[in-house]
């Protein structure tokens, strides 16, 4: 090496998705997986839950996970509380939970760093795209001497967020499904200001606030704002024709090899009265974020 020569690694870079479930990202890492020098790992906070294993995986899908298990040594932590004691946001209020965050964090932050360096080098990408939605994790990635982390927050109408997720039980009661669609709301409240507090917490030439019906509209737009985010120049991805990967864990989109990607105009979704209600604050901050990916304006016709 000559004289003077740096010997510092390259840091891994780490596109991070961050916001509630059920608001459009998969689809949004499945696009960006497709750029060049770009991966996407899905929601890698399933890791340690289930054990390193993608419950749906091919051959090559499986081997490729087998590869980052034999470079990270997290087994310790396997089945542990180490998950809803360090990322859950509703972490913070449980003080029962405090002694568990306090013995395990020194470990999860030593394992996420090798974890995301390991799925960097099998997958030989510089970008690696974790979409595990989770802003406290957000927090304890950024602090990783490893990891150069950039933040995209994603929103998406509360009403789509709140109908995707009952979709997911068989609640047939009235009763049942206004106590559901409460809960629901009261935890997307929590999420967006905790997102909020760990967005405004991230540099500003490191973070995006994007709305999930922005990205349909116009999704190259949108991934050439990110990609100028990372500093890279790779090309745009055939969105006809989108290869879905290797995810570890991400919705039912991951089972299908290819994904076409078109543009969508926006919707109105189902209206809820309580959801508009509880949500309504959030109409006025969340417009405030910035930076903030736009649609380029379309040009004027004469008349």
């Amino acid at each position: 090496m000559a004289p003077g020569a740096s010997t510092t690694k390259p840091k891994t870079k780490v596109i991070y998705v961050m916001g509630a479930g059920h608001s459009g990202s998969t689809i949004l890492g499945v696009a960006l997986g497709n750029c060049s020098d770009f991966f996407f790992a899905g929601e890698v906070e399933e890791w340690l839950v289930k054990s390193g294993r993608p419950p749906w995986a091919d051959a090559e899908q499986a081997a490729f996970w087998q590869t980052v298990a034999a470079e990270t040594d997290g087994a310790d932590l396997f089945g542990s509380k180490a998950v809803p004691a360090i990322e859950r946001s509703s972490a913070l209020l449980r003080v029962d939970r405090w002694p568990t965050r306090r013995r395990l964090l020194g470990r999860y932050r030593r394992i996420s760093e090798e974890l995301l360096c390991a799925i960097s080098r099998t997958a030989g990408a510089s970008n690696v795209i974790d979409t595990s939605h989770f802003p406290l994790r957000a927090r304890e990635l950024k602090k990783l001497d490893a990891i150069d982390l950039y933040l995209v927050f994603l929103v998406r109408d509360p009403h789509g967020v709140i109908d995707s997720n009952l979709r997911q039980f068989k609640a047939h009661e009235v009763a049942e499904r206004r106590l559901r669609t409460l809960m629901l709301n009261v935890n997307l409240w929590f999420t967006l200001l905790m997102s909020v507090v760990v967005f405004y917490g991230q540099r500003r030439d490191r973070r995006l606030f994007l709305r999930h019906e922005t990205f349909v509209e116009d999704p190259e737009s949108v991934l050439r704002q990110i990609l100028e985010l990372v500093g890279s120049q790779a090309a745009m991805p055939d969105l006809e024709e989108l290869q879905v990967g290797a995810p570890l864990e991400g919705n039912r989109l991951i089972r299908r090899g290819v994904i076409s990607l078109k543009r969508q105009p926006q919707r109105a979704e189902r209206a809820s009265l309580l959801t508009s209600v509880m949500q309504l604050p959030w109409r006025a901050i969340l417009a405030r974020l910035r930076p903030v990916a736009t649609v380029p304006a379309a040009p004027e016709q004469a008349g």
